[in-house]
């Protein structure tokens, strides 16, 4: 069950590091684009991919926490079918994990009050106001 658990994590990890190369080969094709670019091009079209990065980031983090979620309830199910190879801690964890992704970008809103002020903002839906 282990081997079994290790290797979808590991299928998962690869396929996260593939979703993020593309994403930032996609990104970066538009700083190639232009000739003649000075310093402060470069500034701007770096901030701009940020912006474009946290969204990524958000959107990832409600997607695995839900997933994770819905791994929490199939497993308290599967405990309450047969406690003896499925523990009470698998699903709790799985929980918790959900839990911490789902709520990932109020801690970058947060964090993003702590380091700049009051202009911090997080990623959302419609992008990023300020930050």
């Amino acid at each position: 069950m282990k081997d079994q658990l290790n290797s979808k994590v590991m299928q998962w990890v690869k396929a996260t590091l593939i979703l993020l190369a593309m994403s930032i080969t996609i990104f970066s094709g538009e700083a190639y684009a232009q000739s003649s670019m000075n310093i402060g091009d470069v500034a701007e079209q770096v901030t701009s991919t940020f912006g474009q990065f946290a969204q990524l980031i958000t959107a990832a983090s409600y997607i695995a926490g839900l997933g994770f979620a819905v791994a929490a309830i199939l497993k308290f199910k599967a405990h309450k079918d047969n406690p003896q190879q499925i523990t009470v801690g698998t699903p709790i964890a799985l929980m918790f994990v959900a839990a911490a992704l789902i709520f990932l970008p109020s801690m970058f809103q947060v964090a993003g009050q702590t380091l700049f002020g009051t202009t911090g903002s997080a990623a959302g839906v419609t992008g990023i106001t300020s930050f």
